[in-house]
Parts: C-alpha cells; structure tokens; sequence
C-alpha cells in the first residue's frame, strides 16, 4: 500500500474513537437529569477549511487475484410437443363489383299536366370518330292555360331545336353549333279590370330566334381560345334584330407573370316596324370594341390579376363615339388550405343590351323598345370562402357598384287610339337609369349523408337611382333552397324553394301625370321533382311546381299559374 492509503486509515480510526466517546456521552445524560449551569465561552469558534491537495495521479490497481473471464456458451434443447391444431385454408373476400353506368346516346322525356301541359324533350348523340361526334336537342313545353280570374287567353308555348358539332384533336378542340326556337305569348295583364268581351280572346305575340355558333380552343401556343356567334331574330311585329360578336384570347409568358390579352368585339342592330305612340319606325346600330390586357400572378396560395378594359364605343346611328377605361383586379389568397380563402376586386366593362335579352328575361315587353348598351363604371367586391367540415361548404361577399343606363321594366300606359294587341297597358317599356347597388350575398352548401346534399343562398340589396322614383321590379331580398335526396335505391328527390321580397311597379296614366307608384306582393315558391329509376332506360318522374298554389305577380299584372303538377317518363336507348 502507498502512503495515500495509509493516512487515510489513520483518520478513519481517529473519528471512530470521537463517535464512541460522544455515544457514551450521551448516553449518560439521558439517564441523569439536566441541571441548570452557566457556561462561559472563553474564544469564540472560528471554523476554517483547509486548503484541498489535487491528486496528480491515478492509482492503477495491481491485483493478481484478478481473472480474466470465461467465454460462456449458450445451447436450446428442443423437445417436440404434439398439437392438434389445424389451420383452415384462407379463403379470398369477395368484393361487390358495381355494374358500370351505361351511357346511350339517345335520351326521350314525355310529360303532361294540369292546364293541359306538355313537356317534350329529346336528345340524340352521334359518334363519328374517336374526335368528332355530332348531338342534336329538341325540347317543347306549352300549356293551354287557365290562370283564375284572367279573361283573356293566358296561354303559351315554347319551342327549341339545337345542334351540336365537337370535335376533340390532340392540340387543340372546337365546337360549331346552331340553334333555332319559337315561342308564343299571350299580353294578359291588363292594369284595370278586363271587359267580358276580351273573354278568351288572343293578344299575342310570336317570336323567332335563330343562332350560329362556333368556339375553338388551343392546347399549346400563344393563342388561347376565341368564340365566334352569329344572332338573328324576328316578330310578328315585324321587328328583326342582328347581331355578330367575338371574343378572342391570346397569352404570353413575361418573367413569372402571364400576360392574357382578351378582345371583345360587338355590332348591334335592332329594327322595330313602328314605336309607342304611333307609326314611326326605330332603328339601332351599335358597334362596341373593347381589349383587356391582364397581367397575371399564380403562386402556391395567392393569384393576382392586373387589368384594364379599354373600349371604344360607337352608335352608328347618331353618328357618336366614346373612348371608356374600366378597372379589371382580381385577387385571392388561401388562408387555410381548403378551409378559408380570401378574395377580392374591382371590375367595369360594358354590356350591349338587346331585345333578344329583354324578350328572354321578360316576354311581355312590348316590340317598340328603346335600346341602349349598360355601363358598369365599377363593380367592388371581397368576400370569403371555404369549408367549415369537410362535408359544409360556405361563401360570403360584398359589393357595392356603380353603374350607367341601367335598365328597369315599366308598364306602358293605355294608348289613347288602340290599334295593336299591346297597347291596352299590358306590356312592358324599357326604362334607364344611372343606379349605385350595395349587394351583400351569402351562400351554404352541405353534404348531409351520402344520399342528401342542401344548400341555402341569400341576397340583400339597396338601391340608389337618379331619376327614377323606384328601383322598378327589382326585390331587396332574394333567397333560395334546393336539395337533392336519394332515399332508396331507385328514388330520389330534387326539392326547391325560391324566395322573391316586395318589388315596386307603376302605372302610367297618362302623359301629365305621375307614374302611380304601388308594391308587388313577395312570394315563396315551392317545387318537387320525384323520380323513379325502373331500369337503366327507363325513369318516371312528377313534377309539382308552385306547390303553395300562390297566383303571385312575376311582373306587375301578370299573375302566374297555380299549383302545376306534371306527371312523365323518360326512356334511354341506342340506334
């Protein structure tokens, strides 16, 4: 043993020895007992710690009762152990293999209902070759009317024949269409109550449209796409319209933007034989350019669209032309992906109404219109949209525009000297107005069970005109619901339900005094479409539309039909 060793034992046997005299110590106390004494400290204790001696060494032990290990190895003795079990074959699960859909090319709908209704629909498909086919779509709906408490004859028919050409190349597609329809109405508002002598008499009016196509689109290269359509109309007013527009759209690559350029070129021209208050004719000719050139932003979640509509506006006729700017910016951001995405922007352009357009949205117009383009100085808006769950879906936005000539339906005043079916205050002019909109919309779409989905929109708006008194038809409240439902194997269910509020309406007395301003009761109106799946070919259907059987006024005077219920079938097949 070194020295280190040997010090250290002598310390050990020091405190030991002071350990067994303290032990001893107290152990005499605890059985005497403790008398009072007065201790006199002589040096009070100063406690010191020495200073600590680094050990400059290691100790190496050098033992020779130290063995080097053995080498242990390990051995399983195996014994077998009889066993009875036996696994039983597995056998494949078996998948249920769902037959696929068969698609025919031709498809045929037949239906009839109360107030003598028909609906007819037919639609055959033509496969030329791998690229090219060629459809073809008739459908009819006519009905003998019967509206409670209207004298004249209400009735009306609808006729429409289209045809479709595709074709679908590997570097680029394009389409060539043409369409043709008939339609029938009756002017059956009349303003005042209505002699026994107009009792089923006919005031119609019979209109003709006719439509040439084309659109063609490019998979690669600058140019984009181009829509080409050709506009004929007639009368039997004699009116005639013509018009010709093309939209074309070309793109370049600059840096990490997109520059897309689209073009917009529109002629008008409109005829009506006579106007209003007497013989003489109307005639529009307008010719619209516009070109928006748009540089475009794409990244993971923001896309930004930077543009501007630049037109140059003639009216051939008067022989007056404008040069107009128009904001087109466009933005959106994806917050949360799926979940909340952010949008936004400002837009304008200009919109060439036409009596084509007035006739689809309102047929009891008058043919004697004054036609004018619309001018939407500007249009802002921002909403949000997204996903609440993976099975609810939502959009909400705000807006607020300002916008020129804005047209509204107005009843024409009673002719003094009537000589035409429409001139006895049953039928509508066209009146303009500059009006600035507040719109705020909100929208809910919902996936309830796999065989259920609702959705639910809502509208509001607030009107602010320059001249005229009202917002003429206009509604400040829009909504609606719609849902479909599969609830059996081969039933289901389309159920929708349109919410229109007050409108205001006028009647024109006379050329001296003011419009007489009154409200237009709001409606709900609700429908059900009930199918029935027989087979692969063949469906039935019913059809109830204005199930609460309200003859509420689309346009002022003119009520609609009641509870309208339509019973049919449908039949799928191949040549």
């Amino acid at each position: 043993m070194n020295l280190y060793f040997k010090h250290h034992n002598t310390k050990i046997l020091i405190i030991s020895c002071l350990c067994f005299v303290f032990s001893n110590t107290v152990f005499s106390q605890e059985t005497e007992g403790i008398g009072a004494e007065v201790v006199n400290v002589v040096k009070p204790y100063t406690p010191t710690i020495s200073d600590a001696f680094k050990i400059k060494e290691t100790p190496v032990i050098a033992d020779s009762s130290l063995l080097e290990k053995k080498q242990v190895t390990y051995s399983i003795f195996s014994v077998p152990v009889a066993s009875t079990f036996t696994p039983a074959k597995g056998k494949a699960a078996k998948l249920e293999k769902k037959r696929p859909l068969k698609v025919y090319d031709n498809y045929a709908a037949l239906g009839f209902g109360n107030y003598t209704t028909v609906l007819g629909e037919f639609f055959t498909n033509f496969e030329l070759s791998k690229t090219d086919n060629v459809g073809l779509f008739f459908k009819h709906h006519s009905s003998q009317g019967g509206i409670k408490e209207i004298l004249p004859d209400d009735s009306f028919y609808h006729t429409a024949l289209d045809a479709q050409y595709t074709s679908r190349q590997k570097d680029l597609s394009y389409t060539f269409g043409l369409g043709l329809k008939h339609d029938l109405i009756n002017w059956y508002g009349f303003p005042i109550e209505v002699p026994q002598t107009f009792k089923d008499k006919s005031l119609s009016q019979s209109y003709f449209g006719s439509k040439i196509a084309g659109s063609i689109r490019f998979e690669d290269g600058v140019f984009e796409t181009a829509k080409v359509s050709l506009q004929y109309s007639t009368d039997a007013f004699a009116s005639s319209e013509f018009r010709f527009k093309v939209t074309p759209q070309v793109h370049f690559p600059v840096s990490d933007f997109q520059l897309r350029i689209k073009g917009d070129i529109d002629y008008l021209s409109t005829k009506f034989k006579k106007n209003y208050v007497d013989t003489s004719s109307l005639t529009y000719n307008f010719l619209n350019l516009g070109i928006r050139p748009a540089l475009e932003y794409v990244a993971d979640d923001l896309s930004v669209s930077l543009g501007v509509w630049g037109y140059f506006l003639s009216n051939l006729e008067t022989k007056n032309s404008d040069l107009a700017l128009y904001p087109a910016v466009l933005a959106s951001y994806n917050v949360i992906d799926e979940l909340v995405t952010v949008y936004g922007g400002i837009e304008g352009g200009v919109t060439q109404n036409s009596y084509t357009a007035f006739y689809t949205e309102n047929p009891y117009i008058s043919p004697t219109l004054n036609i004018m383009p619309t001018e939407t100085v500007y249009n802002g808006f921002a909403g949000i949209k997204g996903k609440f769950t993976q099975h609810i879906a939502y959009n909400i936005n705000g807006s607020y525009s300002k916008e020129n000539n804005k047209p509204f339906y107005l009843p024409n005043r009673p002719s003094f000297e009537i000589s035409e079916d429409y001139q006895y205050g049953n039928s509508f002019e066209v009146v303009y107005d500059d009006i600035n909109t507040l719109h705020i919309f909100g929208e809910l779409k919902a996936q309830a069970t796999q065989n259920m989905s609702i959705g639910l929109r809502a509208n509001w708006f607030n009107y602010s005109l320059d001249s005229q008194a009202e917002a003429w038809h206009l509604p400040a409240i829009k909504g609606s619901l719609f849902s479909e439902i599969k609830f059996a194997e081969k039933w289901f269910a389309n159920v929708s339900m349109f919410y229109v509020g007050k409108r205001k309406t006028a009647w024109v007395i006379g050329d001296l005094l003011p419009p007489q301003v009154y409200e237009l009761d709001d409606y709900l109106d609700a429908n059900l479409h009930l199918g029935y799946t027989h087979s692969d070919r063949l469906s039935f259907f019913a059809k109830g539309n204005n199930l609460l059987n309200k003859n509420y006024e689309a346009f002022s005077n003119f009520k609609v039909q009641g509870i309208q219920v339509l019973l049919g079938a449908s039949y799928k097949f191949d040549w």
